[in-house]
């Protein structure tokens, strides 16, 4: 079984969500599905970017201070959830959008900007003023200038409804790549006990070049880091990860942080938690959902949490 599978591999790549997608399945009889689920991920993205100026997120951001605008189902799912952590105030904040646009870290134009900007910029990014309405699938920003920015929970979202796809189509083996974003589907065909194998990035290396190797049964695996985007401006180096408590860059020692949960979504918030903790969190792994994580110091130092 094993080696017939691993002779029906089937790869597709794709450009969306700002990053290049690879999705992989194993059996012939799948091989339809690949494009079917990079249709299915087209359309999320049609609905929750904030990179082109119409999609549903976008028209709630206009109509900041103004207005409810009703949304679609899926897209409402995932406004509460991302509001719901916002609220728990550990460094994730689906509210940020101002200060990363301020910023502009990864972008043309990025710069330090002033404490007066970045104090007013701060007032823009309360996840309490944000109004969902369960009745009538409606989001409301109460203050003009906020923004809903889902990039930081969206691709863990959309891995857990193409495994759902997957899943009910009876698929056997597969692995969704979003730009890094992983996420295993059944058993590995490539190892007799089912689990998969695992890299986690060498932040000093390019992309694609391990540190570590962790073995898994079908999981999640997420990072965040701040190794692929930064400025450095009078010697300073200021990377990407604002910490929405202070409007600036988490100061950490940490390189990156690589979370295993069942969830992808989970994976998301999980390694943003963890991250901004700056280490483990006590009795983190044995919350429903959380496997592992792996912890890497700017000193390269590995530190493994239940793995």
């Amino acid at each position: 079984m094993t080696s017939e599978l691993m002779a029906q591999k089937h790869s597709m790549v794709h450009r969306a969500l700002g990053t290049r997608i690879v999705l992989t399945v194993y059996g012939d009889q799948y091989y339809p599905l690949l494009g079917q689920s990079m249709k299915l991920i087209d359309g999320y993205e049609d609905r929750l970017t904030v990179n082109r100026p119409v999609s549903e997120v976008m028209a709630v951001n206009d109509a900041a201070g103004r207005l409810p605008k009703l949304v679609s189902p899926s897209t409402y799912e995932l406004i509460k959830l991302a509001v719901h952590y916002s609220r728990e105030n550990f460094g994730f904040n689906a509210l940020i959008g101002p200060l990363v646009k301020l910023w502009k870290i990864g972008f043309d134009g990025a710069n330090v900007p002033s404490p007066a900007a970045i104090k007013d910029r701060l007032a823009l990014t309360d996840p309490y003023k944000v109004l969902l309405d369960d009745d009538n699938r409606t989001v409301f920003l109460e203050e003009a200038g906020m923004e809903l920015d889902l990039g930081g929970i969206a691709k863990g979202y959309i891995a857990d409804r193409i495994r759902d796809f997957w899943t009910a189509q009876g698929v056997l083996a597969g692995i969704i790549n979003l730009g890094g974003n992983l996420l295993f589907v059944g058993q590995s065909p490539r190892r007799s006990d089912g689990q998969w194998i695992i890299g986690v990035q060498d932040p000093q290396l390019k992309r694609g070049q391990d540190l570590e190797t962790v073995c898994q049964p079908a999981c999640s695996a997420v990072t965040s880091g701040i190794y692929e985007r930064f400025l450095v401006k009078d010697g300073k180096r200021y990377h990407h990860l604002l910490d929405p408590r202070t409007g600036y860059p988490l100061e950490t020692d940490l390189s990156s942080v690589t979370v295993f949960t069942n969830q992808s979504v989970l994976g998301e918030v999980e390694a943003k938690r963890l991250f901004f903790n700056g280490g483990p969190v006590a009795h983190w792994a044995d919350q429903p959902g959380n496997r592992g994580a792996v912890f890497i110091h700017n000193d390269e130092q590995i530190e493994n949490v239940n793995i």
